[in-house]
C-alpha cells in the first residue's frame, strides 16, 4: 500500500514518466522503496484511475508518445492524509531467519555460501549508498528542510547496511567457509 505513497511523493518533488520513476526507485529511492518496473505502472495505472494522479501524454518523433505524471490536488491530499497518518512498521518475514530457526538441520557450508552472498549484497549496498552521500548530500546541513529529510531517510539505509554486516560478523562465526564443524 505504501507504494502509492512513495510514487506520490516522488512526483510531488518532480513530474516523471513510468520509466523516470522506475529509474529513481533503482537508484535515488532505492534506501526507502524497493519496487518492480511493472508495480510501478501498475500503481500509477491505480492512482490515475482513482485521479490522485494526472498524466500528460508528451508526443515524440522518433519514439512511442510517453505519459508524464503529475501528482494532482486529489493526490495531495491523500499524501497530506497519510503522512499525518502514524503508519505500523512492516512484519518481519525474512527467509535467512527462518533457516536459522531451523538451524541444526542447515548444511553449514550452503548457509556460509549463502551469508558470504549477503555479506557482498550488503557491502554493495553500502558503497551505493555512500555515493549518494558524496554525490547529493556533500554538506546536509546547509540544504533546505526537504533535502535533510531525505538524508534522514538515507542515513537510515547507511546504518541498516552497517547493522547487518555487523550481523554478518557474528554469524559467519557460526558457520565459517571452509568445514571447521
Amino acid at each position: 500500500m505504501a507504494l502509492r505513497y512513495a510514487l506520490l511523493a516522488a512526483l510531488q518533488e518532480e513530474p516523471a514518466t513510468g520509466y523516470e520513476l522506475t529509474q529513481r526507485f533503482r537508484t535515488y529511492l532505492a534506501h526507502v522503496w524497493n519496487a518492480t518496473h511493472q508495480q510501478i505502472y501498475r500503481e500509477l495505472g491505480k492512482l490515475h484511475d482513482e485521479g490522485l494522479v494526472t498524466a500528460e501524454t508528451i508526443a515524440q518523433s522518433e519514439r512511442p508518445d510517453r505519459k508524464q505524471y503529475r501528482v494532482s490536488e486529489a493526490g495531495e491530499t491523500a499524501l497530506t492524509q497519510w503522512l499525518a497518518t502514524p503508519q505500523p512498521r512492516p512484519a518481519t518475514r525474512d527467509p535467512l531467519l527462518v533457516k536459522l530457526f531451523a538451524g541444526d538441520n542447515l548444511d553449514a557450508r550452503v548457509m556460509a555460501r549463502e551469508l558470504a552472498e549477503l555479506r557482498q549484497q550488503c557491502e554493495q549496498r553500502l558503497a551505493a549508498y555512500r555515493e549518494m552521500e558524496r554525490t547529493w548530500f556533500r554538506d546536509p546541513g546547509s540544504v533546505p528542510r526537504r533535502y535533510r529529510l531525505q538524508y534522514l531517510a538515507l542515513r537510515r539505509g547507511i546504518l541498516g547496511a552497517q547493522s547487518w554486516l555487523a550481523w554478518l560478523d557474528e554469524a559467519e562465526r557460526e558457520f565459517p567457509s571452509t568445514d571447521d564443524s
